[in-house]
């Protein structure tokens, strides 16, 4: 019994040994299939590869408060202290944001207080100038009366002595003359009353316009959509979303956006070498991080004319914007993309994979042959994979 039993096992194991040798043969001999490529014939295309974000190619603005409507208000940045969370659907007047008003509530309450100081200057100033004038109208009337008196003098002296007749005469010329400067005096006090008057109502009218203006100013600081549609936060000129404790500044006073999502762009930037090779309306193939099973398609829009260097860049970079053909309502802002932009297609072409070209130490290149000989390859343009083949090797040669 035991003897059978050993016999048994001896047989399992040889079996086993010979399906793991017979196994490692086939597959030793796939390895070596693996290692040859085929030169092939057919399109090819020389693509830039970058990855990108979607963006609703328009949107609606919503808005912080307007500096430029008012010149009596100086600009600053205002912090942001509560927003609504990114993707909250809204509609028409809904709630967004509300914005910090402290620094404006203490301008407003320094205004206001200046604006009883004007109201008050007002009240005095006209209580002043009528009692003054009050005053002055007294004295005409008084120097009226001086003038009839000298006149009567005058005409009682007409008997007497021509010294007491020429004193009558200068008594009565010294109180007309006063009598006609109190008039004049009177008159420019007058004006001078008007001229004042108008000066504080100036700058009464000013002040409560300045008042006004930061009112309704202040009542933009909580914020409402403007339209329907999905909040996405505003990117500031550093590629950050503005978020609760971010500023808006009076140049750049978009809390966040709406956008319209029935046509999408994906923004992508592109290097300084490859950037010559993108231009408008050259096809591009699309693929969304968040859906790989799914392929859109698209054209380039624009291209930027003047590079910027991003945070954490190198070197400078050239905005290119994509426009995506299809409309797909899963697709949302800020989702990442790969695109594959099509700078150039050529037809019926022979080309190989980069990796199987080499160079000797005179730079001339050459592959090696299935059968193990060098041969050496006029090459054409490139893209990240392939290289075009124009002279030394034919499509189906096994490199």
């Amino acid at each position: 019994m035991m003897k059978k039993a050993t016999i048994i096992t001896l047989a399992v194991a040889a079996l086993a040994i010979l399906v793991l040798v017979v196994a490692n043969r086939a597959g030793s001999k796939k390895d070596l299939e693996n290692l040859f490529v085929e030169a092939r014939r057919g399109q090819f295309d020389i693509i830039v590869t970058t990855t990108g974000e979607l963006q609703a190619e328009n949107s609606t603005d919503i808005l912080g408060p307007e500096f430029t409507q008012s010149r009596n208000i100086r600009a600053m940045e205002i912090k942001i202290t509560d927003l609504v969370p990114e993707g909250t659907e809204v509609d028409a007047g809904d709630y967004i944001a509300t914005l910090d008003r402290t620094s404006f509530d203490n301008s407003l309450k320094d205004e206001l207080e200046n604006l009883i100081t004007y109201e008050t200057n007002l009240e005095v100033k006209m209580l002043d100038t009528a009692v003054t004038l009050s005053n002055l109208r007294d004295q005409i009337k008084n120097l009226r009366f001086s003038v009839e008196e000298a006149q009567i003098t005058l005409q009682e002296s007409r008997y007497e002595p021509p010294t007491t007749i020429r004193q009558a005469e200068i008594a009565l010329d010294k109180a007309e003359r006063s009598l006609e400067q109190a008039i004049r005096g009177y008159q420019l006090k007058v004006e001078q009353a008007r001229s004042d008057m108008r000066t504080i109502k100036n700058r009464l009218t000013e002040q409560n316009q300045r008042v006004g203006d930061l009112q309704r100013l202040l009542e933009q600081f909580v914020i409402y959509a403007p339209s329907e549609g999905m909040v996405i936060y505003k990117r500031d000129r550093t590629g950050s979303k503005r978020k609760v404790g971010s500023s808006i500044s009076p140049w750049d006073n978009v809390v966040a956006t709406l956008p319209d999502m029935s046509t999408m762009i994906s923004k992508t930037y592109v290097n300084e070498i490859d950037v010559s090779k993108v231009k408008t309306n050259q096809e591009v193939e699309i693929l969304v991080d968040a859906f790989p099973d799914r392929k859109y398609t698209g054209k380039v829009l624009s291209v930027a004319n003047i590079g910027e260097q991003l945070p954490n860049a190198d070197a400078k970079v050239f905005e290119v914007v994509v426009k995506v053909n299809e409309s797909d309502p899963i697709l949302r802002p800020s989702m990442t993309t790969g695109n594959k932009i099509i700078t150039k297609t050529i037809d019926n072409v022979t080309y190989i994979p980069l990796e199987s070209v080499q160079t000797g130490t005179d730079s001339i290149p050459f592959v090696y042959l299935k059968n193990g000989s060098k041969q050496i390859v006029v090459l054409g343009e490139s893209n990240e994979n392939n290289v075009v083949v124009e002279q030394g090797i034919e499509p189906g040669v096994q490199l």
